[in-house]
Formats: C-alpha cells, sequence, structure tokens
C-alpha cells in the first residue's frame, strides 16, 4: 500500500475525516485487498459526500459507531465484508488439470493487450467494473507513462462454463521488440495463446515475431482482431492478411472491441474450447519451473513458477536445481491479480510461493524447482538473453556506489535479460558495464532506477559488442581463445594485431504502405543494408527484409523510419550473427589527450561524419576556458576532424592610446606566449554537467 493510501486510511478511521474517506474511495484499488472492500463503498460515500458538501460538520464518518452511514445506506454496508488482517487461505485442490488453462496475449505494440486482459478480469469478477481500469496489470510507473508493457504480469481468473468451473491463468506481455525476452519466458509456461491484432492497422512487424515464437513453442493460437469499433476498422482485410501470413482460417479469427468490452466473453468461451490444458506427469514428484521473480523489501524474493508435476504448500523443503541450495517455503498462493495465499498448488497451475531467499542472485529465472528429498530431472529452462546494447553506468557521487549496487542487484532480479560486469573510469570512478537488448530497454531500466530506488547515475553513449579475429600468438595466450568480443570500445585491439574485426549482423523487418517504399529503401541504403526479400501481405502493404549491421540501426533508424512514414511503418528484428568488416577505433583528443569515454568504434565509411558530429557536440556542451581548447577526432596518429573553443580574452590595448604601434605589438606578443605557456601547463577542466550533456546527445542522436 502506497504513502497516500496509508495517510488517507489515516484520516479515515483515526480522526473521521469525510474528504479522506472521500479521496480513498475515488482513487482505483491497484495493490491491495483492502482497497478492493473499500471501493464497494463509493456509490454511497459519492452520494453522501454531495449530502453533506456545503455543510459545516464536526463528526467522523465512522463516529459514534457509524451510525450516520448505517443510518443512511445499511443496505450497502450490510453488504460490505469486514477486511481481516489474517490473510485467508483459498483451496485450489477443486481445480482437477482437465480444468486448467494456460495463455499469454501477444501483439504488436498499442494492439490493446492490456485493454483486453482489463476487460477479461472484469467479467470474471477479479476486478470491479469502472471507467477508471486502464492497464490494471502494468504496475510499474514507467509503464503507466509511456503506456507500454515493459513487465510481463500474471492473473488467475475463475471462469464457468457449461457449469464448470474452469482456472484461465493469463500472462500479459509486453509488445515492444526490446522485451521480447519477457514474451519468450512466458510462453514456457503457457499451451496457448491469443494473438492480438489491430483492425485498422493490421499486421505489423512485431505481430510476425511474436506468432513465430508461439509457432516455434507449438503453442495453440487463437487470432483476436481487435478495435472494431473504430471508424476505419477493416477486419475483413486483415482477416485475408492473417489467413496469407500464418495460413489460419479467417473463420478462427474473433472479432471484439476491448474497448466497448464487444464479443470479450467470446474469447474466455474460445480458450476454454479451443486451448489444451497443461501436459503433467502423472505421480511425479514435484517439479516447478521458475519463469519470473520481483524482490520484496520484506519477503525477500516472490517467485513465479509454473508447477509441471506433484504439489508445494507452506513448511515443504524446496531446492533449487542450479544453486543447489535448500529453503522453507513460507506462503504459496495466486495472483487474481493481487496475491492471494492458498493451501496448496497442484501440477499444471500458474502461482507464486516465498522461501526467504534474501540474496537476488540465488533465484535464477529458468531454474526448475524441486523437494529436497525428490530430486528431479532439470526442466530445459530459457535460452540465455543475448544483449545487443552495451552501455557504461556510473554514480555521480561514488558515495552512492554501494546503494546503487544493491538497487541494481534487485532490479536485475525483475529484469533478468540485463548482463552486468564490472567497469572503472579514470573520469567517473567504479561502476558497471551493463547490456541490454536495445535502446529502449536502456532508457527504461535508467527510469526504472530513477523512479522505484531514487538512484541518480550517468550513462556512457551505447555501443554494441564486436568481435576481433586475434594474429598475435601473445594475445591468444592471455586471452584463452583466438576470437574475443569487445563491449567497451576503449578496449579495442589495434589493426595490426588482429586478422579481421566482425560487427554483429541483425535481420530486420519493415511492413509499411507501399507510397513510403522508396523513402524506406533510401533509408537503408544510407545504413549500410542489404535487401533480403520483398512481398506485398495485401493491396496496398509491403513487408520488406534487410540485413543491417547492428550499430546502424541501434540509435536512431526506427525514429526516422517512423518519422519518414507518417508512423505507419513498423520495424522489428532479430540476431543474424556477425560478418566482417572495416572497423577503426576513434579516439577523442583534448588539447592532445584522449578522453577515454569517448572513444567511439566506427566504419571507416562513416568515421569522418561520426568524428565531426561528436566535436561539434563537444565544442557546445565544454565551457570556455582561458586559453584555446582543440577538440579533434582522430584515428591513429591521424586527425580527421577538429573543433576549436575560443579562449577568454583581456583586452590588453585598452590603455593605449595614440599610434604607438610598436607598443601595441609587444602588448599582444606577450599575451600570446602568456597563452601559450598556459595551454603547456593547463588541463581541460570537462564539468559533469557538460560530460552528461554530451553522453545525452549521443545517445539522443
Amino acid at each position: 500500500m502506497s504513502y497516500i493510501e496509508l495517510h488517507w486510511m489515516y484520516e479515515v478511521f483515526f480522526i473521521g475525516s469525510l474528504d479522506g474517506l472521500w479521496r480513498m474511495l475515488t482513487v482505483p484499488p491497484r495493490h491491495t485487498a483492502r482497497c478492493l472492500h473499500l471501493w464497494m463503498w463509493k456509490h454511497p460515500v459519492c452520494t453522501l459526500h454531495r449530502h453533506l458538501s456545503g455543510r459545516r460538520w464536526t463528526g467522523g464518518i465512522l463516529g459514534g459507531r457509524g451510525r450516520l452511514l448505517q443510518t443512511l445506506y445499511p443496505a450497502y454496508l450490510s453488504q460490505v465484508t469486514p477486511y481481516s488482517s489474517k490473510k485467508e487461505r483459498i483451496d485450489m485442490s477443486e481445480y482437477n488439470v482437465e480444468y486448467i488453462r494456460n495463455f499469454s496475449i501477444i501483439a504488436h505494440v498499442d494492439h490493446g493487450k492490456s485493454t483486453l486482459a482489463d476487460r477479461l478480469l472484469e467479467i470474471t469478477g477479479c476486478i470491479p467494473k469502472a471507467a477508471s481500469n486502464k492497464q490494471v496489470l502494468d504496475k510499474l510507473q514507467v509503464e503507466r507513462e509511456r503506456g507500454i508493457t515493459v513487465k510481463a504480469q500474471t492473473a488467475s481468473l475463475f471462469y464457468t462454463y457449461q457449469g464448470k468451473k474452469y482456472l484461465l491463468n493469463l500472462i500479459d506481455t509486453p509488445g515492444h521488440v526490446d522485451f521480447s525476452y519477457e514474451v519468450s519466458r512466458s510462453l514456457s509456461a503457457c499451451q496457448g495463446v491469443l494473438l492480438v491484432v489491430d483492425a485498422n492497422e493490421g499486421i505489423q512487424a512485431q505481430t510476425v515475431a511474436n506468432f513465430y515464437l508461439a509457432f516455434e513453442a507449438q503453442l495453440s493460437i487463437i487470432p483476436v482482431i481487435n478495435k472494431i469499433d473504430l471508424k476505419n476498422a477493416d477486419p475483413e482485410r486483415v482477416e485475408k492478411q492473417i489467413e496469407k501470413m500464418f495460413d489460419i482460417p479467417a473463420s478462427d479469427c474473433i472479432r471484439i472491441s476491448a474497448k466497448l468490452g464487444t464479443n470479450v466473453e467470446r474469447v474466455l468461451e474460445e480458450v476454454v474450447t479451443r486451448l489444451p490444458p497443461p501436459k503433467i506427469e502423472e505421480g511425479s514428484p514435484f517439479k516447478a519451473l521458475l519463469f519470473d521473480s520481483t524482490f520484496d523489501h520484506y519477503r525477500g524474493v516472490i517467485a513465479s513458477v509454473a508447477l509441471f508435476g506433484g504439489e508445494v504448500c507452506k513448511g515443504n523443503k524446496i531446492v533449487l536445481a542450479h544453486s543447489g541450495k535448500c529453503y522453507e517455503v513460507n506462503e504459496v498462493g495466486i495472483l487474481t491479480p493481487e496475491e492471494v495465499p492458498a493451501e496448496k498448488l497442484y501440477a499444471g497451475q500458474v502461482g507464486y510461493l516465498t522461501a526467504g531467499m534474501k540474496d537476488v542472485q540465488e533465484a535464477q529465472i529458468g531454474d526448475t524447482v524441486h523437494l529436497l528429498k525428490q530430486p528431479v530431472e532439470p526442466l530445459p529452462g530459457f535460452k540465455p538473453a543475448k544483449p545487443m546494447v552495451f552501455a557504461g553506468m556510473f554514480p555521480v557521487d561514488q558515495s552512492e556506489y554501494s546503494n546503487l549496487k544493491g538497487a541494481l542487484e534487485k532490479l536485475t532480479l525483475n529484469d533478468s535479460s540485463v548482463s552486468v560486469s564490472r567497469d572503472s573510469s579514470a573520469a567517473l570512478g567504479a561502476g558497471w558495464r551493463l547490456g541490454f537488448l536495445g535502446l529502449l530497454h536502456l532508457e527504461v531500466f535508467n527510469q526504472r532506477l530513477e523512479q522505484e530506488y531514487n538512484a541518480s547515475v550517468i550513462m556512457t553513449s551505447p555501443t554494441v559488442p564486436y568481435k576481433a579475429v586475434l594474429s598475435s600468438p601473445k594475445l591468444i595466450k592471455e586471452y584463452g581463445e583466438e576470437e574475443i568480443t569487445i563491449v567497451n570500445p576503449s578496449e579495442f585491439p589495434d589493426k595490426s594485431l588482429v586478422k579481421e574485426y566482425l560487427e554483429p549482423m541483425i535481420l530486420g523487418t519493415i511492413i509499411s504502405p507501399d507510397e513510403y517504399l522508396s523513402k524506406i529503401m533510401s533509408l537503408c541504403q544510407t545504413r549500410r543494408a542489404e535487401q533480403k526479400s520483398f512481398l506485398y501481405i495485401d493491396e496496398h502493404r509491403i513487408m520488406m527484409k534487410y540485413l543491417f549491421p547492428l550499430n546502424e540501426v541501434v540509435v536512431d533508424f526506427y525514429d526516422n523510419l517512423k518519422s519518414l512514414s507518417s508512423g505507419y511503418a513498423s520495424f522489428d528484428y532479430e540476431d543474424a550473427g556477425y560478418q566482417a568488416a572495416d572497423l577503426v577505433k576513434m579516439d577523442i583528443l583534448l588539447n592532445g589527450r584522449a578522453v577515454e569515454e569517448l572513444v567511439t568504434i566506427a566504419h571507416r565509411e562513416k568515421a569522418y561524419g561520426v568524428g565531426k558530429a561528436i566535436c561539434e557536440r563537444l565544442r557546445d556542451a565544454i565551457p570556455r576556458q582561458l586559453f584555446e581548447i582543440a577538440v579533434q577526432a582522430s584515428i591513429g596518429s591521424r586527425v580527421i576532424a577538429r573543433e576549436t573553443i575560443k579562449p577568454y580574452r583581456k583586452n590588453v590595448l585598452a590603455k593605449c592610446y595614440g599610434g604607438d604601434i610598436t607598443r601595441k605589438m609587444k602588448l599582444l606578443k606577450k599575451q600570446a606566449e602568456g597563452k601559450k605557456k598556459m595551454r603547456k601547463i593547463g588541463n581541460v577542466e570537462v564539468p559533469k554537467d557538460a560530460f552528461i550533456s554530451v553522453l545525452k546527445r549521443q545517445l539522443d542522436k
């Protein structure tokens, strides 16, 4: 419960403030079961607030044993169940595996996944119906600010169909390509998916990528065409696209409007009838897959698990197969979407468990959980996430290093796709080198650090991982291998020590209206792309596949693509290995001294443009000194770009009168010699604010 909610409850129950109760009941509940109970009082209290507005009222709303509310609205108060601080445990044994369905919602960004999840929660009674129910499962502040899902969330729904009770475990997944690892982990706990497609926009790049993730996992797929209420909706066209691209009959598609709730009930019916129940091993001991986790400051790690056999309850001794450590289960339960404790969890069900794991490194995503005296064969788990973008992270103040380290450990537990390694810098001190799945992933991670842990950090400009094939026997012996991966540009080896450099490649998929074809092709050519395929998916939409160097698309390609296509084009990519390239290491010099944090790796053809842009940014960001500063970009000993920061200058001729040219020249010469000497013995002072500004500009390029 948030501080604001606690403050309001204090006003209501201890001070007796009507305004406190009014404010609490006009905010949608998100965190506690207590708020759900209080939400039921919203209508009578709204009426009571209007009735008493403008009057002087000194009695508490619950004062006098609540006689005022009891007198005005006895029917409402008789329906409200008083909240008990002791959690009531539910019995999950009545849900046999035949009546369990585990499914995910997958789609492109902004096609209505979270809105559909809200309607499903309302229909099954998990949350009360209200106009304020928007993105109920998106609990992070960054998700609500950006309007996107970045963290998969689980909810258990209880649904009665043809007189039989079903347990439906729903997982709402992100739609952006940078969070595809969240999708792949979620699919491992499911037997089917709802593939949501916008009736106006049709199939997009991430729709195709998510379909193949589900197809490769051999899951049942139910296509859902959303937003049929829009003026320009064309569900017939979208059905033809689905049939052509995915070979799914148009008759299998479900047309809905998640916003209005139109035909959403049919989605639940199709989930029950078309998706298979979980496959479990009869009579097998407890075996579960740990597919997600969060960290609680009081209870430690809260692990989300999918049970593939056996059962688990409070008091059981469990072991994590990866670490081999033993724990005692403190609590098991399900999410509705709030935590609801249960007596036991049974095979085929999805829920959570806590076991007092305080070390965030102990709960490895993809690990297998089993009982202490009943070891099992570990489940396949997941492929490790492959970082596509690397950046350095340093605390603004080195005294905050320990706090930032703890925040990083807790946040990487919630986001296991981030790789972390120690790093240090002469200018910025001790820090870390972090690997992300994309630039949006980097920005969201940085924003979550600030919002959830109040941490201020310096992020260096993003780079991609390069490889070098070594030619020096000494280096091969030192590294223990012939091919090394370089994630820090300052460690880029000299050309004389390597046979060749390799840069990461991606296979990009672009879907766009055909009227923007020429502009998109021109953009791809400027990014050293190689076209692989071209296909019309309907009369006016095209799908193109290009082989891109990753460093050409990681920073600003997506923004440029959206700009020139008026926002209609979509982009998705997948890893395509490495390819030989003519790469150079470019140093940035300030008065002849290299700045390690600004070292950049670039393709030789584009080195001049990149160097010129960095020098111009530094010229604008570094304040003027008492001497001239030369900002240079160099490849080896060759300077390819230069900008000059002019010095402050005193007017030494102010006291000279008349035409004494000799004296004036002598004063100017003396001043120039002093500037020259100062430049030799002086150091360029780069303020941290200017340094951060340069890095941000590189990030926003």
